[in-house]
């Protein structure tokens, strides 16, 4: 960079970053993983060691058919047991058999196992678990994505992986977290390829439904093919085009609402990524205070740290972007 062009830039920068804070919450008021309205009195309840609380909100989903907030309150709380356990034994010790325990030991020993060095091993192991959550309610497609997730760690291969997919969409054919564990498991990193993994994506989000979490499948197949490199080259039209239907999907919500941040916490990662710097901002003034650690975990050990740095970064390049006067503001010369 030239000394010139170094010095327009840093003006552009003292004159135009302030005012491009407009719209986005402070520092101070941004969450990492905040939980919503329904799960956080759970997890305080679970952190005294109420068991009640989440069996009742778990019951609820299963009697209601939620099944997107069904799985997300699965994930949440079996991440929370892997430190504080004590509400989920006692509760397993009152109710052995019910469906909504069963499921979250299922998701409880799949997680562990993943974590530890001899995780094939263990992994085989959860298979009876898994399996008495599949029976303890039939039509929870929840248990089938924790099997997804579990064949991808165990190796399972393709033709076992297709028919746990087929029961997993044969009880929701539109499961966002189905649909995620399936994308895995076809990605670069594991069993596929970069050109699997956007073919999925892309067919899946033609198929969705309107508000459709899947939609955003194309801009995940983008943030696999980004961070994980290798493999065939995707080219940028194709990337921006997943870019672009996330945010028409973004835009079909309210900002600062918390059910589509992790998408939206990945979309601002992909724009980024590419340079597309004012659709990032924009981003990050709908995410408001909902940071989610994924996917800045990718990338730092402080995901909270990462995504408030990355915000300040955004600001810097948009404002480099604008010209330190606009057209109108520009003097006319005398007797013109």
């Amino acid at each position: 960079m030239g000394p010139l062009r170094a010095l327009v830039r840093t003006a552009r920068m003292a004159r135009h970053t302030s005012r491009l804070a407009a719209g986005l919450v402070t520092d101070d008021e941004v969450l990492l993983d905040a939980p919503d309205e329904r799960l956080g009195p759970v997890l305080l309840a679970a952190g005294r060691g109420e068991y009640a609380p989440a069996a009742k909100l778990l019951a609820t989903t299963r009697e209601a058919a939620e099944w997107e907030n069904r799985d997300r309150y699965a994930l949440r709380l079996a991440a929370f047991a892997r430190a504080r356990d004590e509400w989920l034994r006692a509760w397993q010790a009152a109710a052995p058999h019910d469906p909504d325990v069963l499921l979250i030991r299922a998701e409880l020993a799949v997680a562990r196992g993943w974590h530890s060095p001899a995780r094939v091993e263990l992994l085989r192991e959860v298979n009876p678990l898994i399996a008495a959550a599949a029976e303890g309610e039939p039509r929870d497609p929840v248990p089938w994505r924790i099997a997804l997730d579990h064949a991808r760690g165990t190796g399972l291969g393709h033709t076992g992986f297709e028919q746990l997919w087929a029961e997993a969409v044969r009880r929701s054919p539109h499961h966002y977290g189905c649909h995620v564990a399936a994308l895995k498991y076809l990605s670069a990193a594991w069993y596929g390829s970069h050109r699997e993994c956007f073919d999925f994506a892309e067919r899946a989000a033609e198929d969705a439904l309107p508000g459709s979490l899947v939609r955003a499948l194309p801009v995940r197949a983008a943030l696999a093919y980004l961070t994980e490199g290798g493999g065939a080259l995707i080219p940028r039209a194709r990337l921006d085009a997943a870019a672009d239907g996330a945010i028409a999907l973004s835009a079909e919500y309210e900002p600062s609402d918390p059910w589509p941040a992790e998408v939206r916490n990945l979309l601002a990662y992909v724009l980024v990524r590419l340079e597309r710097w004012q659709d990032a901002l924009a981003q990050l003034r709908v995410i408001g205070p909902y940071a989610t650690s994924f996917p800045w975990d990718r990338v730092s050990d402080d995901p909270l740290g990462q995504f408030l740095q990355l915000r300040d970064g955004v600001r810097l390049e948009v404002a480099c972007s604008i010209p330190l006067r606009a057209r109108s503001e520009r003097p006319t010369r005398a007797g013109g």
